[in-house]
């Protein structure tokens, strides 16, 4: 039998080990399909959402905020995490503005990714807002500072290029909503292969 042909892990027993305002951390013991048991720390997360927003000529809206785990200034999407009935549109909506003061005419969802599905369960849905109208000052929540800023194709490209754009989430939804197909060759960053 394959890796691939394994199947689902079985959960025999979850404990809790934390319970925070964002996110649970349980140790899991699971039953492998050869029979053995293997332990899984798992970070339990709600989910949440990231908005490619997009200006008539074809600027992508960022936002730039400090965190703390990464001990730097980011530049992402807009993004934040569900609420507990909120469905992901909702809640896209609801993120955009409060973190840039923008509404957005049209929305289309572009898709789903797991950040870390090695010991995490958080879900991010995309979605590609189109139709942007400026309807009121940023309301963030009052742990969070941000500047909104928009940017280019290329100037996206040279972020990237920098090393100065390097969110994960960021980069799928970027990718997901067609947005760095629009940078061509060269827009990777990083070291090279050759």
């Amino acid at each position: 039998m394959s890796h691939a042909e394994a199947g689902p892990e079985v959960l025999l027993v979850s404990e809790e080990r934390f319970s925070g305002r964002l996110i649970s951390l349980s140790v899991d013991r699971v039953r492998l399909h050869t029979g053995s048991e293997a332990e899984r720390e798992v970070v339990h997360h709600p989910g949440g959402v990231g908005i490619v927003a997009v200006d008539d000529e074809g600027a992508v809206l960022l936002v730039r905020q400090y965190r703390h785990p990464a001990q730097e200034l980011l530049w992402e999407i807009p993004a934040g995490g569900r609420e507990s009935g909120e469905s992901a549109l909702e809640t896209a909506r609801r993120e955009l503005a409060e973190e840039t003061g923008y509404a957005a005419e049209a929305w289309l969802g572009v898709g789903a990714t797991f950040l870390a599905p090695g010991y995490s369960t958080e879900l991010l849905w995309y979605f590609q807002a189109t139709g942007l109208a400026r309807v009121g000052e940023p309301d963030p929540d009052p742990d969070e500072y941000l500047e909104a800023r928009y940017f280019t194709p290329g100037e996206v490209s040279e972020l990237i290029s920098r090393g100065e754009l390097r969110d994960a989430k960021t980069l799928a939804g970027l990718a997901l909503a067609g947005f760095l197909g629009a940078l061509g060759r060269g827009a990777g960053g990083g070291e090279s292969g050759t």
